[in-house]
């Protein structure tokens, strides 16, 4: 059985850090490349960042460009996400996804709230 369990989320002040992880079972990890995908309240999901399966490659949306940083351990079956310089726009459920486009298995997500 897939399984995606996310971990880190919490409450922040504008231009704090967080770093999200996600444990990942039930299939091989190192096969996949994987994403991270936030639902803001009111809106619909939002691709966040995607890593190749192997790491080597990473993509970002413009709008967390040069704040968050996608990694992966292959060894560990882990993904992480560290998300700096926070911003009240970045509140939202995070979710780690299965793939770069097509997300066919999605975590329960961990809720992320920026806020003075």
């Amino acid at each position: 059985e897939v399984q995606l369990v996310e971990s880190g989320g919490g409450m922040v002040q504008p231009g704090g850090s967080l770093r999200l992880s996600c444990a990942a079972s039930g299939f091989t990890f190192s096969s996949y490349g994987m994403s991270w995908v936030r639902q803001a309240p009111g809106k619909g999901p939002e691709w966040v960042s995607g890593i190749s399966n192997g790491g080597g490659n990473t993509y970002y949306a413009d709008s967390v460009k040069g704040r968050f940083t996608i990694s992966r351990d292959n060894a560990k079956n882990t993904l992480s996400l560290q998300m700096n310089s926070l911003k009240p726009e970045d509140t939202a459920l995070y979710y780690c996804a299965r793939g770069l486009s097509e997300y066919n298995y999605w975590g329960q997500g961990t809720q992320v709230i920026v806020s003075s």
